[in-house]
């Protein structure tokens, strides 16, 4: 691949044209496995988070497969042309999620408030499971099973707060809240293991919180979290204007 040098403060959304422009003219085909994102890195002549951005852009375009551990492959079933947006709308839509946080910080602050106070034997098991699924997830790679564990545990808190009006509000909202788990953990988490990781051990101090009964440490921990995945957010959008 010829060397080339990028200077844009969007050159993220530059490396993922042309790693898409690879993808469809045949240079790497279904199934095939990406260079390391150091090789990428060098090639592009770019920073290794910025080939990482790019790559998270795209996989969640659905045009590739990022595996812990494993390499970046080609996905074997590609998007057609019309499905799929310019690498760039990924990054556009940070600023929707952004207000889908504010939502969930004020909404799961309160459930897991509650859940500290009201949980019972049967809500911790139901979580313990589902920590359980998403650590799995990372032991297997499986980011789908990840998300959707990281979806059910939040929608166990708000079961676990025994409040009728504030579990149909979580669920009345919860396709919108898919949506948004699964793009944060796009823009962060599966960029690196160590951030996977990571967003698994808030989950079990959120969880230990609420086992211990803890009202103020656990609205604390859920707080955080959130915040942080905000600041991450508005961290992207700053650098793509």
């Amino acid at each position: 691949m010829q060397n080339m040098r990028i200077e844009t403060e969007k050159g993220h959304e530059i490396v993922s044209r042309l790693i898409l422009e690879r993808i469809e003219n045949g240079h790497w085909e279904p199934g095939c496995k990406l260079p390391s994102v150091v090789d990428l890195s060098l090639s592009f002549g770019v920073g290794r988070s910025t080939v990482r951005e790019a790559l998270s852009a795209l996989k969640a375009m659905g045009w590739l497969d990022i595996r812990h551990g494993g390499g970046t492959f080609v996905k074997k079933i590609l998007p057609s042309a019309s499905s799929t947006s310019s690498s760039s709308s990924f990054f556009q839509e940070a600023s929707s999620i952004l207000e889908l946080l504010e939502v969930r910080k004020v909404i799961e602050a309160g459930t897991s408030a509650l859940a500290a106070e009201r949980r019972s034997e049967e809500d911790l098991e139901k979580l313990r499971a589902i920590l359980d699924k998403m650590e799995q997830s990372l032991l297997t790679n499986d980011t789908a099973q990840g998300e959707r564990a990281d979806v059910a545990f939040h929608a166990a808190i708000a079961a676990a707060s025994k409040n009728s009006l504030l579990i149909g509000l979580m669920d009345s909202l919860s396709q919108r809240f898919s949506d948004s788990i699964g793009k944060t953990r796009e823009l962060w988490f599966y960029q690196e293991k160590a951030n996977a990781l990571r967003l698994l051990e808030e989950h079990r101090s959120i969880f230990n919180a609420i086992e211990q009964m803890n009202v103020a440490q656990s609205t604390e921990l859920i707080s955080l979290h959130l915040t942080k995945v905000e600041s991450e957010l508005k961290a992207i959008i700053k650098k793509d204007q």
